[in-house]
């Protein structure tokens, strides 16, 4: 299929000045007219290719270069460009084979056009080709088959090449190490790959490439993507240069990993550094995804102030970003407003404006969307099930959700993931139908994996479901076994079932181990200033007056009927020192900061990383109506709105 590939013998032709070594050089001669006569219809045919390849009319184009016997560098270089532009590979492979037949395929520079012309049309087999045939491979031709094999996800394979590449002693240049970096995070799930990035963080240093701005960005990014929130953070305040590409980088890589408060102290930061670059479309989205996990309405409304200031208000992501944080925010109807002023609206907007409504426990109102946003002429995407199968999990919806479930393949053509079996476990689990959510499981086209049997072990623990914890907390501790939540989870489920020396069992592997509970952390923003609280928190500096506060008002509530639930409690200690561990939970924290801290009238909105704990859940309920006050917690699962002693969850969470 291949053979017209092949590297030709055929040498070009002679030029038509030296036809004749015995020619007359006199300008009368009728050789040199005939001469002159064909070099001024090659120049003109080449011109006319090139017109009709900027004019996009390809298949003409195509048509001159079959009678035009020399056509240029420029000539082809248009002809490759246009194919891509048009995306019509028959036409380039038709350019390629002339690219061979006259040995034109050997210029490097075509080369690489060839091999990028194949990489935007997903035909990295062409293009690696075209690199196997060339013979004088320059850096310009390794680093578009870089290019294309990074795009491709084939992360493996680009190291393997660079190997080679330097073997042949051929110096990588600043895209060199772009796209070699970039080849690290390309082929997903590949850990790896990682200790190839480590490597070529120290070539660059080797070869005194650390001044460049765009190379340390790209590193940055890198470390970004696997996590390492230490290393991206070293690379970037060793920066000698920064601009606005590289300071979004180090703000993403903080807001994708869970570091919220650093990702918005850089963004002040960024704000007062004396710098050219103003912050840009791709800023403001993770800045917003910060004061969205954080519940940061105000520093959320300032943020919002400045987009439309700097007038990114027409941005796709940018606003579908705002419709998150004010949903997040706890602000529904503002949320609902910005997604109301959208002139256009993709996929991704409604996801915003379904998750909103979910999360907040509002799982008509999501499908509502979800069904307008169809009616729309819009496509759902798989986000687009998460978020409403989501909804209907918080709001136990559960006939609808399974026939959401069922539309994806019958309506939609689109098989679920595991996170949208998850959904449905995780749907059916909360509802108390722990066996239909085991028979999903089973009948499952893929492996289940942790998300999957994550959702079945905190079913689980709501209903007390010690057999079905006990098949899923295997599972988990066979896929996941570092992670010290699963095993918190099932010692949950054994003290509420009253086995005691289960719950002893686990702790002793737990410590065997050196597997450590994730701390219970909260957050509340208070006069635009963010502050977090720790469960059982010695460190703080408002310990005492908190405290204070808190068994002030315990004990008042005792007096009213409120019992602490201390089974959340996994140590074997008395009552009393129990109910101290329970009342120094992260969020009775922030709770009573916000009542000392906060206007008569003014809600408290507060975030927490775990889900909230039944006595927490109590405690708020009898606090919203003890104190007169409007109480906003969303932890890991969803919202709870607390007021007149209710929760908007109406106790399913």
């Amino acid at each position: 299929m291949w053979s017209f590939l092949a590297p030709q013998t055929i040498k070009p032709p002679s030029s038509p000045t030296h036809l004749s070594s015995t020619a007359p050089s006199s300008p009368t001669s009728p050789l040199c007219c005939l001469n002159t006569s064909i070099l001024a219809t090659t120049t003109n045919k080449n011109q006319l290719i090139q017109s009709l390849c900027k004019r996009g009319n390809l298949k003409q184009a195509l048509q001159v270069l079959s009678q035009e016997p020399n056509p240029t560098q420029r000539t082809y270089e248009l002809l490759i460009l246009s194919c891509t532009d048009w995306n019509s590979l028959s036409e380039g492979v038709h350019v390629h084979r002339r690219l061979s037949d006259d040995g034109s395929d050997q210029d490097p520079f075509l080369a690489t056009k060839l091999i990028n012309m194949y990489s935007e049309m997903d035909s990295v087999e062409d293009a690696r080709k075209v690199f196997d045939e060339i013979r004088e491979r320059t850096i310009y031709v390794w680093n578009a088959l870089f290019r294309a094999l990074t795009l491709a996800g084939e992360g493996l394979e680009v190291f393997d090449l660079y190997r080679q590449m330097n073997m042949s002693g051929t110096q990588s240049d600043r895209f060199t190490y772009t796209f070699v970096l970039k080849a690290c995070v390309a082929s997903e799930g590949l850990v790896e790959l990682l200790n190839k990035g480590k490597e070529i963080h120290a070539h660059i240093l080797r070869h005194g490439y650390e001044t460049h701005v765009h190379i340390m960005t790209t590193l940055v990014d890198m470390y970004a993507k696997f996590g390492r929130v230490a290393y991206a953070a070293h690379v970037f305040d060793e920066m000698p240069v920064r601009n606005v590409v590289s300071w979004s980088a180090m703000i993403s890589c903080y807001a994708k990993n869970g570091k919220h408060l650093e990702a918005l102290g850089l963004f002040q930061e960024m704000m007062l550094a004396k710098t050219e670059s103003f912050p840009n479309s791709v800023t403001m989205v993770s800045v917003l995804q910060a004061c969205a996990a954080l519940a940061a309405l105000e520093q959320g409304k300032l943020v919002h102030g400045y987009i439309l200031r700097r007038g990114l208000d027409s941005i796709l992501p940018v606003i579908s970003s705002l419709v998150t944080m004010y949903g997040r925010c706890g602000k529904l109807e503002q949320g609902q407003r910005v997604f109301d002023q959208m002139k256009e609206r993709d996929v991704v907007a409604w996801n915003s404006l379904i998750s909103m409504y979910g999360v907040h426990g509002y799982g008509n109102k999501a499908i509502q969307v979800f069904e307008e946003m169809i009616d729309s002429g819009v496509n759902p995407s798989p986000i687009s099930f998460i978020s409403v199968l989501g909804a209907c999990s918080h709001a136990g919806l559960v006939e609808e959700g399974k026939m959401l479930f069922n539309s994806m393949v019958k309506e939609h053509g689109m098989y679920p993931t595991a996170e949208h079996y998850a959904c449905m476990v995780d749907l059916l689990g909360r509802a108390n139908r722990l066996d239909e959510a085991a028979k999903i499981i089973q009948e499952m086209r893929i492996e289940p994996g942790p998300l999957v049997w994550g959702a079945l072990l905190g079913s689980c623990r709501i209903h007390c479901n010690v057999e079905l914890a006990e098949i899923a907390s295997r599972r988990l501790f066979e896929l996941e076994p570092t992670n010290a939540g699963n095993y918190v989870l099932l010692a949950d489920i054994y003290a509420q079932a009253g086995m005691h020396r289960e719950v002893k069992r686990v702790k002793k592997f737990l410590k065997s181990r050196s597997l450590q509970k994730v701390p219970g952390r909260s957050w509340i923003e208070v006069k635009r200033k963010l502050h977090s609280f720790m469960s059982v928190d010695e460190f703080n500096p408002h310990k005492e007056q908190l405290h204070a506060l808190l068994f002030k008002l315990s004990t008042e509530m005792k007096e009213k009927g409120y019992v602490p639930q201390t089974d959340v409690v996994l140590y074997d200690l008395a009552d009393e020192d129990k109910e101290r561990i329970v009342l120094g939970h992260s969020e009775k924290l922030a709770v009573a900061f916000g009542l000392i801290n906060s206007n008569h009238g003014e809600p408290i909105r507060i975030t927490k990383n775990l889900r909230l704990c039944e006595d927490c859940h109590l405690f708020t309920k009898l606090i919203s109506e003890f104190a007169e006050k409007e109480i906003l917690v969303r932890d890991v699962n969803r919202y709870h709105h607390f007021q007149n002693g209710v929760c908007s969850c109406g106790d399913y969470w």
